[in-house]
């Protein structure tokens, strides 16, 4: 049954639902998915009648992929590939020179990632309310009321929390009153999906004099993406205003290519503007993916960005609603993930020189392809484009991977023998302890409500050595043995609260 009413009166008889989303892009879904994996009622508003299947986002980086993976997601996408190679504002590198596998996923509509992630939240029961446009937001001694108009007329739902993942320009910001820092634009660029002509590739872009780039990127069954970066067009495009044959004119002009008989999927126009929102969380409102930071088109940065808010909220947040959390937990998401949207903007705009500057910015493209041929150098950028490069401060050691994430693939054998990844055993969306002894697992009973404990052995002995690993729901270490200062209990109290201790018989 429908938990929302049209009157003031009938909020006093309504079950407050927990958490209300808003934004059904893979951003909210994803939250969506990890409330519920935590316990939580949470209902997803958006303010469109249906999906679109506009994909402006075409993958994402590794530590998203990895996200999805520890959460068993990445099946549901169906074929996907893999990049071999990577880039920094359209600079090449080699990624098999690295240690670790850095490669994202490409070539992946957007339409099919939030397709897959709807078909996990049916199963989770979850409802995503389509339709739904938020027009305001009432904070109240129990929780937020959220305002909508839908399919019925106006309305008003009661809620503990509000989660903005509704894109940029976010309703759900400007509704809070959350302040953001903006970089204004300077230039345009146009996207079409069209279908019936194929343009030469161009995957990563063809760079043309005077600062101007065409992208096409082929999307398989005749389908294919071009992309316009010209210093002529636009830099604030009137919404809805592109035609399609703007950006063919835009493409025989710049390419000498026709694409005046395609059949036009969908496009858009943007500029290059960023925003990132000075807070993450006002009270009971949170912001995440492009609500919080918001990017110019690139290489899927700000999905990817936006995925990782997800996880890294949502364990914090059901704690929270369930009650277990331990004091200050909701402000560690700040804390965290708006380091990284600082970090995303600045990378984002200059990448966008590299990609986008004209001929002057010949000499410093050869000067950074120079460095990344060098692996010290290509680890340090491919973690900024990969993700893997980050590092939340999750307590004091000295043992390497402490504050990183785990890596999913490392592989435990149990005691039947059996072998399993680290990703397949958070699958739950609960903490997770693997240790080697019996001793440490004991240590961890008492909360065993809220972490799973495993047992076993390495498959292949790590280095470092690892006889203990804490890891958080969003697949981050928060303690190791050894190589962590605090001992596991400080480190699960940190994390995972007072363990509730059980109650004797006749007490």
């Amino acid at each position: 049954m429908a938990n929302y009413c049209h009157s003031a009166e009938g909020l006093q008889e309504m079950k407050k639902t927990d958490v209300i989303v808003v934004g059904a892009g893979p951003v909210g879904l994803m939250l969506a998915g990890e409330l519920r994996l935590g316990g939580v009622d949470v209902a997803v508003y958006d303010r469109l009648p249906a999906p679109t299947e506009e994909s402006r986002a075409l993958g994402f980086n590794r530590r998203a992929a990895e996200s999805l993976g520890q959460r068993g997601l990445l099946t549901r996408l169906g074929a996907f590939r893999w990049g071999p190679m990577g880039h920094f504002g359209g600079v090449r590198f080699d990624l098999g020179m690295l240690d670790e596998d850095h490669s994202g996923v490409l070539g992946l509509s957007q339409a099919r990632t939030e397709e897959a992630l709807s078909g996990w939240l049916a199963e989770l029961g979850v409802p995503v309310r389509r339709g739904y446009e938020v027009t305001g937001l009432r904070e109240t001694p129990e929780g937020v009321v959220v305002a909508f108009t839908g399919p019925d007329g106006p309305g008003e739902e009661p809620a503990a929390y509000v989660a903005g993942c509704d894109g940029a320009g976010s309703t759900v910001r400007a509704l809070a009153g959350i302040p953001a820092s903006d970089w204004e634009p300077t230039r345009g660029m146009y996207t079409a999906e069209i279908t019936g002509v194929t343009p030469r590739p161009r995957p990563i872009g063809e760079r043309l004099p005077g600062g101007s780039m065409v992208v096409c990127t082929p999307l398989g069954e005749g389908r294919c993406r071009v992309v316009i970066h010209d210093p002529s067009l636009p830099a604030r495009p009137e919404p809805g205003a592109l035609t399609f044959d703007q950006v063919a004119d835009a493409w025989r002009r710049l390419t000498g290519e026709s694409i005046d008989g395609a059949d036009c999927q969908w496009l858009w126009a943007c500029g290059n503007s960023a925003a990132l929102a000075e807070e993450y969380r006002r009270g009971r409102v949170f912001l995440a993916g492009d609500a919080a930071h918001e990017i110019p088109p690139l290489a899927a940065w700000g999905l990817s960005a936006g995925l990782q808010d997800a996880v890294n909220l949502g364990w914090k947040l059901a704690a929270t609603v369930k009650g277990w959390a331990p004091e200050g937990l909701l402000d560690t998401y700040h804390a965290e993930r708006h380091p990284i949207g600082e970090q995303l903007i600045r990378n984002a705009r200059a990448a966008s020189k590299l990609y986008l500057g004209d001929d002057a910015m010949d000499p410093v493209r050869e000067v950074v392809g120079e460095l990344l041929g060098h692996k010290d150098a290509a680890e340090q950028v491919a973690g900024i484009v990969s993700g893997l490069g980050i590092r939340y401060d999750l307590g004091k050691g000295d043992h390497p991977l402490l504050g990183r994430r785990m890596p999913p693939d490392r592989e435990l054998t149990l005691p039947d023998g059996t072998r399993t990844r680290v990703a397949d055993l958070l699958h739950t969306g609960r903490g997770l302890l693997v240790t080697t002894d019996d001793t440490t697992a004991r240590a961890a009973q008492d909360h065993a409500d809220r972490i799973d404990v495993v047992t076993g052995t390495w498959t292949t002995a790590p280095e470092p050595a690892l006889d203990a690993v804490l890891v958080r729901p969003d697949g981050y270490v928060a303690w190791t043995s050894p190589g962590t200062t605090d001992d596991l209990t400080q480190a699960l109290d940190r994390w995972f609260g007072t363990a509730r201790v059980p109650q004797s018989a006749g007490r």
